[in-house]
């Protein structure tokens, strides 16, 4: 592989200007499909199969009328006098009368014909169902729901609006360039040049339009998640900042100990190319994987998110190049020099030779500040988001917190339950005891009449809980409910199901916390065997998979307390804590998986070169740290200020990715992979290196950095060069 990366190098900087223009019309092209293909991107989170799924399936079958796929509103309406009076019925009719004139609206819930009037009669609660899911309305659409509202409120009444048709799309604005900022003042300290620093910005930025486009263009044809470009986005520029400046660094490298610049370029491709490649692999099969967990919508982000990995590392082995191309031998020039001495201590040097001095208390400071940083993951409560998350100044924060008040909590979160009444003798009976059942649980949730189809072989009831859509005494209540369905069908014939937002939200929650667990051990299987092919080791794959592991468990720790239990929310701008976001879990460790198995292969792989041609453990993981260190942070850094920028977006879901990737990425790179790793090395010399025999006879031989090219090639001395901070 080495070989052909070393001819596309070559063959990129020759032809630089064929290449540059191929890439330029992928982009062009791609970029006039997302304007005149983009479809609407849907905020439903569902999952075929549960039993939420199947009754609102059945609904749209045998009780369309219901409009149980469209999305609902509810409005507010309050007062500080008698909502009942005579200007509050006037105003309420009003607001009633718009709704329904509101662009596809189903139908409106009058509050004054069901009584929805809080019992200080303060505030009224009309319901809005559409006869389209929320994904498909437009801005249009929203308002034209608002402005149901503009003669209410001109008369001196407060109206708030709730639920998934007014739900705000994720949007990525201006906070996330801070990250791309950050990232650029990184490159530059790294690099000492304006020129070397701004090509991978250029490249990534590139990559990130072919891919964000190219998510656009495919939602005109597929039912694409909100999430799916946010996730698209983030994985696109830190991988794709990550991957060019393993290239670039190589490429003045060789310019340096006097390659002319088509050789330098040839010979950075065939070697740090092929970590790109084996990088790059590591995050594309982690996030494809996704698709195993049975998560439909998980399953696309995964894929949009490995397409956009993909092409990043497309780019760094073709555009890249051709780039290089074009600036030529200039990227030689600023504050590179050569190492004077071989002698000469790095600061990478340096921190490895305290490592190995103080392994043990090194490991067990590390060991014990990740085991006190994970332990509020023991608290981690999964959820999908609701009004309830919504940032406090919003309509739906006002709406459902004026509802929680006036209604109570349950009020926010009403299940339907859908009773088949098709197997029944006595359909009113069966009907009456399904309510009577439900009526008469422990939780003691309010029943309302209930709505039959006009075949009367099917009824919706409505079951208002006592507790909110997050709590878990609503879970209980709704496993209550599905635990009367054995009893029911027995006695009348009749079954029952659990639907609605709040038992969906429920369903989809179990279901992604059901596949972490296997997910996981699906990602740890895989990076032990990589890591066994590429090191060929048991125990460093093992090392590093016990590290990954660690990483994931401390981040998770972090979240809680950030997110759910409310630590720092003031310092890091989050507006709104509760419950994790149900796949944000199996999102961190698809991600953070192959972002790990990057700094494992660039710091290991020299301390194995070394290792091989007879260094003593101890030595060969100092010169590992030596060659590696000061890339593995420039990267890390670079990561870590594009996922940080996402902390200041508005949206509460996107502000937990981007904080769960940052602070993932910020202890696997600097706990675990600078800490950890080499005190492990350190302590187990010769033995971090073993290998069955026989074992080593079966692996192919993976040459993951080109050291087999460089020999071919009569590769230069051991000069490196000097960072130019230093």
């Amino acid at each position: 592989m080495a070989s052909f990366l070393y001819r596309l190098g070559r063959f990129s900087f020759r032809r630089r200007a064929l290449v540059t223009a191929v890439w330029a019309a992928v982009l062009v092209a791609l970029g006039a499909g997302a304007l005149t293909l983009s479809g609407q991107l849907s905020n439903s989170v569902t999952i075929p199969g549960t039993e939420s799924q199947k009754a609102i399936d059945q609904l749209a079958d045998r009780f369309p009328e219901a409009a149980a796929g469209g999305a609902t509103g509810r409005v507010v309406i309050s007062t500080p006098g008698d909502i009942t009076d005579a200007n509050g019925q006037a105003a309420i009719a009003g607001l009633v009368k718009g709704l329904k004139d509101a662009p596809k609206v189903a139908g409106v819930i009058d509050p004054l014909q069901v009584q929805a009037i809080s019992p200080d009669k303060h505030v009224a609660l009309a319901q809005v169902s559409y006869r389209v899911p929320g994904f498909e309305l437009t801005d249009a659409d929203r308002d034209g729901l608002m402005a149901a509202a503009d003669s209410a409120k001109a008369a001196g009444y407060t109206v708030e609006f709730g639920g998934d048709a007014v739900q705000a799309m994720p949007a990525t604005n201006a906070t996330e360039g801070l990250g791309v900022a950050v990232a650029a003042v990184v490159l530059i300290i790294t690099f000492g040049s304006l020129l070397a620093a701004g090509i991978p910005l250029l490249t990534a930025l590139i990559g990130v339009g072919i891919g964000m486009a190219g998510i656009t263009t495919a939602s005109g044809f597929l039912e694409l998640n909100t999430n799916t470009p946010v996730l698209a986005l983030m994985i696109g520029l830190a991988v794709g900042i990550d991957y060019a400046l393993f290239i670039v660094s190589r490429y003045r490298h060789e310019l340096t100990v006097g390659r002319d610049p088509e050789e330098a370029a040839g010979r950075a491709t065939g070697t740090a190319g092929s970590a790109v490649v084996f990088a790059g692999l590591t995050v594309i099969i982690a996030l494809a994987g996704l698709t195993v967990v049975g998560i439909p919508f998980l399953g696309e982000m995964g894929i949009a998110a490995a397409n956009t990995a993909s092409i990043a590392v497309v780019i760094a082995l073709t555009l890249l190049p051709a780039v290089l191309g074009f600036a030529g031998a200039k990227l030689a020039g600023g504050k590179i020099r050569l190492r004077r001495k071989e002698s000469t201590t790095t600061h990478g040097e340096r921190w490895a030779k305290f490592v190995a001095r103080h392994r043990i208390p090194v490991l067990i400071a590390a060991i014990a500040g990740l085991a006190i940083v994970a332990v509020p993951a023991a608290s981690m409560q999964l959820g999908l988001p609701n009004d309830s998350t919504a940032a406090p100044d919003t309509t739906q924060r006002k709406a459902y917190d004026t509802v929680a008040r006036s209604f109570g909590e349950g009020a926010n979160g009403p299940l339907v339950i859908v009773v088949d009444l098709s197997g029944s003798t006595d359909r009113q009976a069966a009907l009456q005891q399904a309510a009577a059942g439900i009526g008469g649980l422990p939780e003691r949730p309010i029943v309302t009449p209930p709505r039959t189809n006009r075949a009367g072989d099917l009824a919706l009831l409505t079951v208002i809980p006592k507790s909110g859509p997050s709590s878990t005494a609503t879970e209980d209540l709704v496993s209550d409910i599905r635990g009367l369905n054995a009893k029911l069908g027995t006695a009348t014939g009749a079954s029952l199901a659990v639907t609605g937002q709040t038992a969906a939200n429920i369903d989809v929650s179990e279901k992604l916390a059901d596949a972490m667990l296997p997910y996981l051990a699906l990602i740890v299987g895989l990076a032990f065997l990589l890591l066994m092919l590429v090191f060929r080791s048991i125990v460093v794959p093992l090392k590093a998979t016990l590290g990954f592991l660690g990483s994931v468990v401390a981040t998770f720790g972090a979240v809680v307390a950030v997110f759910q239990w409310g630590w720092l929310t003031d310092l890091l701008g989050v507006k709104t804590t509760g419950p994790i976001m149900s796949m944000l879990p199996i999102l961190l460790i698809g991600v953070l998986f192959g972002l790990a198995m990057d700094y494992q292969v660039f710091l290991v792989t020299r301390m194995r070169e070394e290792y091989v041609h007879g260094a003593d453990p101890q030595q060969a993981m100092v010169t590992g740290f030596r060659h590696g260190s000061r890339v593995v942070v420039a990267a890390a850094l670079i990561m870590i200020s594009v996922f940080a920028g996402f902390v200041l977006a508005e949206s509460s879901l996107i502000q937990s990715i981007g904080f769960a990737l940052a602070f993932g990425v910020l202890v696997d790179a600097f706990v675990i992979r600078m800490t950890i790793v080499p005190a492990l090395m350190s302590l187990l010399g010769r033995g971090a290196w073993w290998l069955p025999k026989w074992l080593d006879r079966v692996l192919p031989d993976v040459d993951v950095e080109g050291e087999k090219l460089a020999k071919q090639l009569d590769a230069p001395d051991e000069r490196e060069l000097v960072d130019a901070t230093k």
